[in-house]
C-alpha cells in the first residue's frame, strides 16, 4: 500500500546538500530518466533553469535531503520525461514512490499558494512548519488534505461493491465520497451509502487510512453492516452495484497500491 517508507524524516526548512533527491513536477507528472525511472540529476536540473523559490523542502530519505518543486514549461533534458505517479507504481522502488507522493502534494500546495487568498500579496514560506504567511494581512496557508470516507458494505456473507463513473480502473470498488464542511467521518459514510446506493448502515468499524495524492487526499476506510433498504443507485455517480458472495466471480485481484483493494481482499472468499 502507498505509504511513507519507515526511514523518512520530514522537514520543514530547506538544507544544503550536494545530491539531493528532487521530485520535480509539471502539470501532476513527476520528472524521471527514461530508462530507469530515476530522479533528475544536478546536470539535469541545470539545462531546465528553474526558480529557486520552486523548491520546496520535504524531509529526509534516510540521510538523504529531498526536495520537491515544479516546472512551469514543457520542456525536459534529453533522455528524461514526466510521468503520472500511477503510472510508475511497478517500475519505482516503494520507499521513493511513498516519498513522491508527499511530495507530489507540498509541490501542488507550494505552486497554488503564492499569493494570498485573501489579499493577494506574496507569501512567505515559515521556516518553523509547513505553512506559508502573507506579510502583508497575516492570513496563513497549510497544504490541503481533502479526506474522502470510504466504506465496505458487509450483508452476511456477501459484500456490497459499486461501479463508479468516475472511476478510472473501471471496477468494483467500496464506496467513497468526499466529506463535506462540518461533517464527521462517519455522517459522511451514513449520508454517501444512502446517496449512492439507498441503504442504511450500522455497526461502523474503522479499517485503515492512506494519504493518496491525486492530488491531496486522505482516504479513510472503514466497515460497515447492512441495516435496510434496497440498492438504489444514483446513476449520476454510479453505474452499477450489487452484492458479491462466496459463490459470484469477484474483481480481479489488483496489487496493494490503494487502501480500497487491500479492504477488499481483506474480505475475498478463498479462491476468489
Amino acid at each position: 500500500m502507498l505509504h511513507t517508507p519507515s526511514t523518512f524524516t520530514p522537514l520543514m526548512a530547506p538544507q544544503a546538500h550536494p545530491d539531493p533527491l528532487t521530485f520535480l513536477f509539471h502539470g501532476g507528472r513527476l520528472l524521471v530518466r527514461e530508462h530507469d525511472v530515476a530522479l533528475p540529476d544536478a546536470a539535469a536540473l541545470a539545462m531546465l533553469d528553474l526558480d529557486p523559490a520552486h523548491m520546496q523542502p520535504v524531509g529526509l530519505l534516510g540521510e538523504r535531503y529531498c526536495q520537491a518543486g515544479w516546472s512551469e514549461h514543457n520542456a525536459v533534458p534529453p533522455g528524461y520525461a514526466w510521468r503520472g505517479l500511477r503510472s510508475l507504481f511497478a517500475d519505482m522502488d516503494e520507499e521513493r514512490i511513498g516519498v513522491a507522493g508527499r511530495a507530489a502534494q507540498i509541490a501542488e500546495w507550494a505552486r497554488t499558494h503564492r499569493y494570498c487568498g485573501a489579499c493577494a500579496h506574496p507569501m512567505e514560506r515559515l521556516m518553523h512548519e509547513r505553512s506559508f504567511k502573507c506579510s502583508n494581512c497575516g492570513h496563513l496557508a497549510y497544504p490541503r488534505i481533502s479526506p474522502a470516507m470510504m466504506v465496505l458494505i458487509k450483508k452476511e456473507d456477501k459484500v456490497l461493491l459499486a461501479l463508479h463513473h468516475a472511476s478510472a480502473a473501471k471496477r468494483f470498488t467500496p464506496l467513497a465520497g468526499f466529506l463535506e464542511a462540518g461533517e464527521s467521518i462517519e455522517e459522511a459514510i451514513h449520508r454517501e451509502v444512502f446517496e449512492e446506493v439507498g441503504l442504511q448502515v450500522t455497526n461502523l468499524q474503522y479499517f485503515a487510512s492512506q494519504s493518496w495524492p491525486f492530488p491531496h487526499s486522505l482516504m479513510i476506510a472503514f466497515t460497515a453492516d447492512y441495516a435496510g433498504g434496497e440498492i438504489r443507485i444514483d446513476a449520476s455517480e454510479i453505474a452499477e452495484a450489487r452484492w458479491f458472495g462466496p459463490d459470484d466471480e469477484w474483481p480481479e485481484r489488483v496489487p496493494h497500491i490503494s487502501v480500497s483493494s487491500v479492504l477488499v481482499d481483506a474480505h475475498r472468499p478463498v479462491g476468489r
